[in-house]
């Protein structure tokens, strides 16, 4: 079954560095990119970065800063 991502834990500067997928599993954002290339977490999309190396994660329902923190 397929997961989304519902919440979002930043670091001290604001960036996001983990998510919480609605199973309840907090994942880092590499996690997060591999498991949205394999189909595993739905509504987000995988573009390549502009700024690094790394590939960006953006959402196809909302944007990211509208989702509430989590503090598990």
């Amino acid at each position: 079954m397929a997961e989304e991502i519902i919440a979002v834990q930043r670091n001290l500067h604001g960036d996001i560095i983990n998510f919480q997928t609605s199973s309840g599993r907090i994942i880092s954002y590499r996690k997060a990119l591999q498991e949205a290339e394999e189909g595993i977490i739905t509504g987000v999309s995988v573009h390549e970065g502009t700024e690094s190396d790394l590939p960006v994660l953006t959402s196809e329902l909302t944007n990211f800063d509208d989702l509430p923190d989590s503090y598990i």
